[in-house]
C-alpha cells in the first residue's frame, strides 16, 4: 500500500519525477527529492482534513428550546429524517444560531438537514441558512416534516465567520426540532474550530440607586370590585423608618400606618381620587391614586413572581413562603412587586414517584386536595396576606395538568369555590390535556388522556369554552380573582380572552432562557397590541432573568444587553411582570434590572396601550409607546449583531413633534432637549441591546 501510494504521488507531482531521474545517481539527492515529495504529500494530506460539527463546541448555539445535542436530536434520539438515520451532527430547535470563527480555513461545509420525524405529525416548519461574513451563501427553502433530508454543499474559500442558522419557517417555532445531519468541514490544515457568542457577557449596572428620599412607585389607578377584600400595598423606596397617611379614604378601607397596606371592603360602585403619602426623615412624597369601583381589575399588568422556572415539580408551601420572604426582604415589594404565584405540582401527580406528591387527587364530595408538600392552603394564602403580598394558583380545564397533577375537568365550579375559599387572588389556566378529552375520557380512563394535545385549540369554538366555564365561576366568587389563560395563543385568543372573563392571556408558547426564543416571542407581539387595554392585557410569558431552569437552576443564558432589551420590551407591550428566578439567587445584575422604578412605571402606565413597532432600518426596530400624561416612550432595540450609532432624524414617524425633553429611562437621566421637527437625536444601541427614551413635550 505505501508504495501504490508512492506511485500516485509521483505521477501527481511528475516535476519531482523529473528530479529525482536526474539525481538517481546521487544518494544525497536522491534522498532531497523524497524529502520533498513527502513534504508535498504530507500538505496535500493536511488540506484534505475532515473536522465533524459535532465535534466543536455546540454549547454556544442558541435556539428557541432545550439545549444543543451532539450527535441526537433535541429530545435526546437518534437523529432520523425522512425514515433515514445519522450517526453524526447537530441536533437543535428554530429559531437557532451557532457562530463558528473560520479565519478562512476551511474549504468546504456539508450536511444532510431536515425536520427530526421525533415531531412527525405536529407540523413543524423550518429553513437552513449559511451566512458567511454575514452574505447568506445557502438555504434549505421551507422544509416541513416527511420531507427526505437535503444536501448542504457550500464552498467557503476565504470565509472568516459562518453562522448556521435554523428560522421558524414561517409558523412559529412549536416542534421545530431541526437535524443538521453529516456535518462537516473540510479544512486547509486545520483539526478544529472556535465557536462563539457575538454578545458581550459581562453584567454592568444602569440604573442607580434610589434616593433616600421617599418616592411612590404604584401605578395612578387600581380597580376592585364591589364587596371584594380590597388589598392594596403603597409601594415607597426610601429610607425607613416610613409613615405612610392617605387623605380621602373611603369609607371601609383602612391604613396601616407602618407598612403603607390598605385593607377593608368597598361597598358601593364608583371612583374615588386618594392621596397617597410617604414620610421618613429626609422627606415626604405625595401621589394621587384613583380607585375604580366596578366591574373591572387588573387595571395594570399584575406583577409579581412565579414558582415555575426555577423550582417545577420541587415546588412546595415552604419555598412559596421563602419566595414571599425574600420578595419584602430585598425591597422589590417597594417597587410594585406582588403577586406570588404557585404554578403546577400543589396538586397530587399521576406519575411521581414521590410520597409526597401521590395520594388521592379529590376528597368525598369531590373537592380537590393538595399534596403533602402544602397542605393547609388556607394557612398558606392567610401568610403571605400577612406580609401585605398577594397569592396565586394554578390549574387546567382538562383532567390533568401538564405535568400530571389533578385538573379541573367536570369539576370548575367546585373548584373555583376552593380557590376562592383558599384565599387565592390568581389563577393560571392552563390548556394542557383538555384537547385529549374533546369527545370524553378515552375508554373512561384518564390514565390513557394526553397530558399535553392542541386539539381543538384552533377551533374558535371548542377554544373558548372551557375558559368561558371557568371564567363565569371564578366571576361569581366573594372576591377578585385574576383570571389567567394560558392556551399558548391558539385562536387568536386576544380577540376574545376578555369576553371570557380573563385579565391576561398568552399569545405565545413557553418562553424559555435564550436569545432566539426571546427575540421570536418579541417580534410576534404587534399582532395582539390593539386588544390590549386595563383589565385584558397580553402575556407572552414570564421573563427569563436571574437563576432559571425547571429545578435545574442555571443563570439565564441571556447575556446582560439581551436582557435588558428583553424587560424593556415586556415593559413596552403592557405585558404582566411575571419573575422567574430563584428569588434567593437574585445577584446585584438581576435586582438592579428587577427595580428600575421609571422602566417599570411603563409597563404600569394607566393609558393601558401596548406600543407596537412603527419603523424598522435594518435590524434595528423602533417601538413606541403612549402614556397617559401625553408623553411617548420609544424603544430602539437592536435585533442584528452590529452596533447601531445613528442620526436619528425621523421622530415624526413616533408620533413626536415639537419641543421635546429627552430622558433615558435606564439610567434615570435626561440626555438632550431637541426640536423634533428640526433636529436629529444621536442614537447609540448595543448589539442585542436596547435604547430606551423618554420623550416629554415641552411647552
Amino acid at each position: 500500500m505505501k508504495r501504490n501510494y508512492l506511485v500516485l504521488i509521483f505521477i501527481k507531482h511528475t516535476h519531482i519525477v523529473s528530479i529525482v531521474n536526474k539525481v538517481s545517481k546521487n544518494i544525497f539527492s536522491m534522498a532531497f527529492a523524497l524529502t520533498a515529495v513527502f513534504s508535498l504529500s504530507s500538505i496535500s494530506t493536511l488540506s484534505a482534513q475532515t473536522v465533524w460539527l459535532d465535534q466543536l463546541d455546540l454549547s454556544t448555539a442558541s435556539q428557541g428550546w432545550g439545549v444543543p445535542k451532539k450527535n441526537r436530536s433535541v429530545d435526546g434520539n437518534i437523529m432520523t429524517i425522512a425514515g433515514k438515520t445519522f450517526e453524526r451532527g447537530f441536533g437543535t430547535h428554530a429559531e437557532s444560531s451557532l457562530f463558528i470563527q473560520l479565519d478562512g480555513k476551511a474549504n468546504s461545509f456539508t450536511a444532510q438537514v431536515g425536520i427530526d420525524d421525533e415531531v412527525k405529525g405536529r407540523q413543524p416548519a423550518v429553513e437552513f441558512i449559511l451566512y458567511g461574513d454575514r452574505a447568506k451563501l445557502w438555504s434549505s427553502g421551507v422544509m416541513h416534516d416527511g420531507d427526505t433530508a437535503r444536501l448542504c454543499n457550500v464552498k467557503l474559500l476565504g470565509v472568516k465567520k459562518l453562522e448556521l442558522l435554523v428560522t421558524d419557517g414561517g409558523n412559529g417555532n412549536g416542534s421545530d426540532h431541526a437535524d443538521w445531519a453529516d456535518a462537516k468541514f473540510e479544512t486547509a490544515g486545520v483539526a478544529s474550530f472556535a465557536t462563539y457568542y457575538p454578545v458581550p457577557s459581562e453584567p454592568y449596572i444602569l440604573t442607580p440607586k434610589p434616593s433616600a428620599k421617599p418616592k411612590i412607585n404604584s401605578a395612578s389607578v387600581f380597580g376592585v370590585r364591589p364587596g371584594s377584600p380590597f388589598q392594596f400595598r403603597v409601594p415607597a423606596t426610601g429610607d425607613r423608618p416610613m409613615t405612610f397617611m392617605v387623605t380621602s379614604l373611603p369609607q371601609g378601607l383602612k391604613l396601616d400606618q407602618k407598612t403603607g397596606l390598605i385593607t377593608g371592603k368597598l361597598v358601593k360602585a364608583g371612583t374615588y381620587v386618594i392621596q397617597l403619602k410617604a414620610k421618613n426623615a429626609k422627606g415626604i412624597a405625595e401621589k394621587n391614586l384613583r380607585v375604580i369601583c366596578g366591574d373591572k381589575i387588573a387595571l395594570t399588568p399584575p406583577m409579581g413572581w412565579n414558582s415555575w422556572n426555577c423550582f417545577a415539580g420541587e415546588v412546595s408551601g415552604e419555598k412559596v413562603k421563602h419566595a414571599a420572604e425574600v420578595m419584602m426582604k430585598i425591597g422589590l415589594v417597594n417597587y410594585g412587586w406582588t403577586y406570588v404565584n404557585i404554578d403546577d405540582y400543589w396538586q397530587n401527580n399521576r406519575d411521581s414517584k414521590d410520597p409526597s406528591q401521590q395520594g388521592k387527587y379529590r376528597d368525598e364530595a369531590g373537592n380537590i386536595v393538595p399534596n403533602k408538600r402544602f397542605g393547609d392552603m388556607k394557612s398558606l394564602t392567610d401568610y403571605v396576606h400577612g406580609l401585605g403580598l398577594k397569592i396565586g394558583i394554578y390549574s387546567s380545564p382538562g383532567p390533568w395538568t401538564c405535568d400530571g397533577g389533578a385538573g379541573s375537568y367536570g369539576h370548575e365550579r367546585q373548584d373555583a369555590e376552593s380557590f376562592a375559599k383558599w384565599g387565592f387572588d390568581y389563577l393560571k389556566y392552563d390548556w394542557c390535556s383538555y384537547g385529549g378529552v374533546l369527545n370524553g375520557i378515552p375508554d373512561n380512563d384518564p390514565n390513557k388522556v394526553n397530558l399535553i394535545s392542541y386539539n381543538g385549540g384552533y377551533q374558535l369554538s371548542t377554544a373558548v369554552k372551557p375558559y368561558k366555564i371557568m371564567g363565569d365561576y371564578i366571576r361569581q366568587q366573594p372576591r377578585d380573582i385574576v383570571f389567567s389563560l394560558c392556551q399558548y395563543g391558539m385562536s387568536d385568543v386576544w380577540k376574545w380572552g376578555g369576553s371570557v372573563g380573563g385579565n391576561t392571556w398568552r399569545t405565545t408558547n413557553d418562553i424559555t432562557d435564550n436569545w432566539s426564543n426571546v427575540k421570536s416571542i418579541a417580534l410576534a407581539q404587534d399582532q395582539a397590541a390593539a386588544w390590549a387595554k386595563p383589565g385584558n392585557w397580553n402575556d407572552p410569558d414570564m421573563l427569563v432573568v436571574g437563576t432559571v431552569g425547571w429545578g435545574s437552576p442555571h443563570p439565564t443564558m441571556l447575556k446582560p444587553d439581551e436582557q435588558y432589551l428583553h424587560f424593556s420590551l415586556w415593559c413596552l407591550f403592557s405585558a404582566p411582570l411575571l419573575i422567574g428566578c430563584d428569588m434567593e439567587k437574585l445577584d446585584a445584575f438581576t435586582l438592579n434590572l428587577l427595580t428600575n422604578d421609571e422602566v417599570i412605571a411603563v409597563d404600569q402606565d394607566a393609558l393601558g396601550k401596548q406600543a407596537t413597532c412603527v419603523q424598522t432600518i435594518g435590524d434595528l426596530r423602533i417601538y413606541v409607546k403612549e402614556l397617559e400624561d401625553g408623553s411617548r416612550v420609544a424603544g430602539f432595540c437592536n435585533f442584528g449583531l452590529e452596533k447601531v450609532d445613528i442620526s436619528y432624524k425621523d421622530l415624526k414617524k413616533l408620533g413626536i413633534s415639537g419641543k421635546q425633553k429627552v430622558r433615558d429611562l435606564w439610567r434615570q437621566k435626561d440626555i438632550t432637549t431637541i426640536h423634533a421637527d428640526k433636529e436629529a437625536l444621536s442614537v447609540k444601541v448595543p448589539v442585542h441591546g436596547v435604547a430606551l427614551y423618554k420623550f416629554t413635550p415641552i411647552k
